[in-house]
């Protein structure tokens, strides 16, 4: 009945159909739209470089046969919310001011940053690539990145109620919500693509999360973390069929923040033994520990610190080794320690035994090392390439969306140039 009903409504409608008009009535068929490339970065946060090796990555493992693929080295500190910003900036965590997930301000006394602060007061002091690209008149739109929901370059004021004043955001933007599932991400991308090209972003973020929960709770050599790379990787899949379904090209340039190692409460050094609590205050810990002497008592902190320590170094934050790129901001604490690679400071000895991952060490350490894939028209297939600093992504970028490189970044396009069609 239904076939039949369908039928009698084409015969119903013939008399008004193309067939039945005067030749100077009728038009051409509309011509497909030739789609200009967008670039859309995403991010599995907490997805290890040497994740990709173990065979339950087709999609991704598909993108980098066809592009390129990297084991790349994360800013220090390897944690979520610096390297996030370092990816979009092209600036070491000392230069653009997010130097932890958890920090201070000697500027603001008895403010601490968290990764729920979105005052642009923390975020200011280097512009992430959205707010580069609406500037050159390039509309964008963030599905999530850590800092997108900013309103750079503005202010914050609390009286009479709390609003930013100034300051820009991407054109479209969604405020973090871990509720939010993976499917629900790739479909808000895809929506946005759909629209009609005045309106549709030529740059889009995407941000997934489930890598590094199920890393942090189980820790990255298990069954669970190994379902999280795969349900990972069908995202992946997904976005890659839905481009195709909608004929929108892109290229994808597919990171990670971090990686991660495999911690236990039985590799945990308490600070209390190291030092008398009462003589500091205590910032950050776990990989590494941030340490404010109270007053009149830093020499004391100095000689429990600085010596040497198993499983640890301590170091001023003016004394932090060059190579880390890490100790000229007044955000960082006035001491700085770093635990051994799998180990953890912690205020006190643990009471229970726990194991799991975590990330924050060394950034040269081969598990804080990120994933890097990226392909799509505007890159040529090269395989694998070296290993590089993520201070390089954000050049790549700007290369893709034909903006003219930083003179103040940190980073280089040099691993890239070679294999862009747009150069």
């Amino acid at each position: 009945m239904k076939r039949f009903l369908l039928q009698l409504g084409a015969c119903l409608a013939l008399p008004l159909s193309a067939a039945s008009l005067p030749a100077a009535a009728q038009s051409a068929p509309p011509a497909a739209e030739v789609r200009t490339p967008v670039t859309i970065l995403v991010s599995i946060d907490g997805f290890r470089a040497d994740y990709l090796d173990r065979g339950i990555t087709p999609n991704l493992s598909a993108l980098a046969a066809q592009g390129i693929s990297a084991s790349m080295h994360p800013a220090f500190p390897s944690k979520t919310f610096p390297n996030h910003w370092t990816l979009v900036t092209g600036k070491v965590p000392d230069h653009h001011g997010i130097v932890a997930n958890r920090f201070e301000d000697p500027a603001r006394p008895g403010e601490v940053f968290t990764m729920a602060s979105d005052d642009p007061f923390w975020w200011n002091a280097a512009e992430p690539i959205w707010v580069t690209a609406e500037k050159a008149g390039i509309r964008t739109a963030t599905m999530f990145w850590p800092g997108s929901n900013v309103a750079w370059g503005g202010h914050h004021v609390k009286k009479p109620w709390a609003e930013d004043v100034g300051g820009m955001r991407a054109s479209d933007w969604q405020q973090y919500n871990q509720a939010v599932t993976p499917v629900q991400r790739v479909a808000a991308v895809i929506d946005w693509l759909r629209r009609p090209a005045a309106t549709r972003p030529r740059l889009v973020t995407l941000y997934f999360d489930q890598v590094d929960t199920a890393g942090h709770r189980y820790g990255p050599v298990d069954p669970h973390t190994d379902a999280a790379i795969a349900d990972a990787d069908s995202d992946i899949g997904l976005l890659v069929s839905q481009l195709r379904e909608l004929g929108q090209p892109a290229n994808l340039v597919i990171v990670a923040d971090h990686g991660m190692a495999a911690t236990s409460s039985e590799r945990t050094i308490a600070l209390d033994k190291v030092a008398d609590p009462k003589l500091y205050e205590l910032g950050d810990t776990g990989p590494f520990a941030t340490i404010t002497p109270v007053k009149d008592k830093e020499a004391m902190v100095a000689a429990a610190l600085l010596k040497p320590h198993d499983h640890m170094q301590c170091w001023r934050r003016q004394d932090i080794p060059a190579r880390l790129r890490y100790g000229s901001n007044p955000r960082i604490a006035p001491y700085f320690c770093l635990a051994e690679t799998g180990w953890g400071i912690a205020a006190t000895a643990p009471t229970k035994v726990e194991s799991g991952g975590s990330h924050g060490f060394d950034n040269a350490a081969p598990e804080m090392a990120a994933l890097f894939v990226a392909a799509g028209p505007a890159i040529r297939p090269a395989g694998k390439l070296p290993a590089f600093d993520n201070v390089d992504v954000a050049p790549l970028l700007r290369d893709l969306l034909a903006l003219p490189q930083a003179s103040d970044g940190d980073g280089d396009d040099a691993p890239f140039r070679p294999l862009l069609t747009t150069k």
